[in-house]
């Protein structure tokens, strides 16, 4: 990513509701210069979806606007999983896909962000002559050239058939208990319809959005409330999805959380065995040194990109490679799908269990983590706190101590004014001393 965006982050625009640029006005201009951009070679359809935040009703009409001024036609998917918002620009062979959401944050934020006509993030260049678009005034078409909109009943639909195709169809999940929580999010709707479809008997929650509840105390981000309810259900194991579907947390039956390094092991080694893997697994610098261990064990190459969805995809691409993730449960498989997908990963772990007729916590005992704590210090403002002398001497301090037995990392958030302080080794109790220490010293900084 370039460092002259003024709008552009690492995944499309986002902030808090009502503060620049998540403005209703900010917003029409910004879909009117995304058609200035994309309404040409004939081609001028562009396709809307969203999660269930409130704010989503505002930012959607203020797009469909600016959208129909620039003269560009829009499909409106409503609520709707970001990865099915990639499938469904493939396949209405739209110019671009547009998502209405902030992922996991609260129902406070929301954010914009986009598809290719590939169901692929936007290049860079594109993005670039957006916000080149957004330094002009904003002009309207002549009337009879205006963009119309239209609902687009059966897309749920639609991507629900999507999803029962990734996996093969000699297979179904008879017989298995699953509790599935949608962070009263985009999936709300898709993935208890999936699971149900393919035979598995289900247990939901996180299935009513009000506008507000997204991601509350549910979901892939704070995944206790489906813990508890495997437990409770004697479920065989659980999913949870973040606010608009495209993290994966699971839950094996004895109530431990697998998380994306885990879930990600779990496909790559399934892939390898069955003949089915190409080029190396990619996973992230958060991601776990035991996860980076057991592929080399089972005789895969693992690369680490920047953190970011978008970089592990870039690191993919570059050695075409077809699977790779982060720890937070975003995961990749090419194979499948052009972008990383809660439901899809699910999907492809549930078949993994049927296939080899071994339960989740089984099949994870491949892999052992190292211990590794992950902690967030909230920033006042923005400002670059790493390059600060104490905290570079604590950092240094750190990684001497841990030596060649584990790792440090401290790193600004891509989306929120957080600072990432991880520490990982073989020794839990140095490991919990040494990421409280880094993290006072970052606080001071800070203060």
């Amino acid at each position: 990513m370039g460092n002259n965006r003024k709008f552009f982050g690492t995944d499309g625009i986002r902030g808090k509701v009502g503060e620049s640029p998540i403005t209703p006005e900010f917003v029409l201009k910004l879909g009117w210069a995304i058609g200035q951009v994309l309404n040409r070679e004939g081609r001028n359809r562009i396709l809307i979806g969203k999660d269930t935040r409130i704010s989503g009703y505002m930012l959607e009409s203020a797009l469909e606007a600016g959208l129909s001024a620039a003269g560009m036609h829009i499909r409106l998917l409503g609520p709707m999983p970001t990865p099915g918002i990639a499938y469904l620009t493939r396949t209405f062979h739209a110019n671009a896909g547009i998502v209405v959401s902030a992922s996991h944050n609260p129902f406070y934020d929301n954010g914009i962000k986009f598809f290719s006509s590939d169901g692929e993030k936007l290049p860079d260049e594109v993005e670039l002559a957006i916000e080149a678009a957004l330094e002009r005034p904003m002009t309207t078409v002549a009337s009879d050239q205006l963009g119309k909109a239209k609902r687009v009943d059966d897309a749920a639909g639609r991507y629900i058939e999507f999803c029962k195709s990734s996996i093969p169809s000699h297979l179904n999940l008879d017989g298995m208990k699953l509790v599935v929580d949608c962070a009263h999010g985009a999936t709300y709707h898709i993935a208890p319809s999936v699971l149900q479809e393919l035979g598995a008997q289900i247990h939901s929650i996180g299935t009513a959005p009000d506008g507000l509840n997204i991601n509350q105390d549910c979901g892939a981000t704070q995944p206790q409330a489906l813990q508890k309810a495997v437990l409770e259900q004697k479920a065989d194991m659980g999913i949870a999805l973040d606010g608009d579907g495209d993290r994966l947390i699971m839950v094996d039956h004895t109530g431990d959380i697998v998380d994306g390094d885990e879930l990600l092991f779990l496909i790559a080694r399934a892939r390898h065995q069955a003949l089915q893997l190409r080029g190396p697994v990619i996973g992230t610098l958060m991601s776990n040194l035991g996860l980076e261990q057991a592929l080399e064990r089972e005789g895969m190459t693992f690369l680490r990109a920047n953190v970011g969805d978008r970089y592990v995809m870039e690191l993919l691409k570059r050695h075409k490679g077809l699977l790779g993730g982060e720890s937070s449960g975003h995961l990749i498989c090419l194979d499948r799908t052009t972008t990383g997908d809660g439901i899809i990963s699910a999907l492809q772990v549930l078949a993994i269990c049927q296939q080899e007729g071994k339960s989740l916590h089984d099949l994870k005992q491949g892999m052992q983590k190292y211990p590794q704590i992950l902690r967030n210090v909230r920033l006042p403002k923005k400002c670059d706190v790493l390059s600060f002398p104490a905290v570079q001497q604590a950092l240094k301090a750190a990684e001497a101590e841990l030596a060649d037995k584990g790792r440090v990392l401290l790193r600004l958030s891509g989306t929120e004014p957080l600072v990432r302080v991880m520490v990982e080794g073989e020794n839990a109790a140095l490991v919990e001393r040494l990421v409280e220490q880094l993290v006072g010293v970052v606080k001071e900084a800070v203060d």
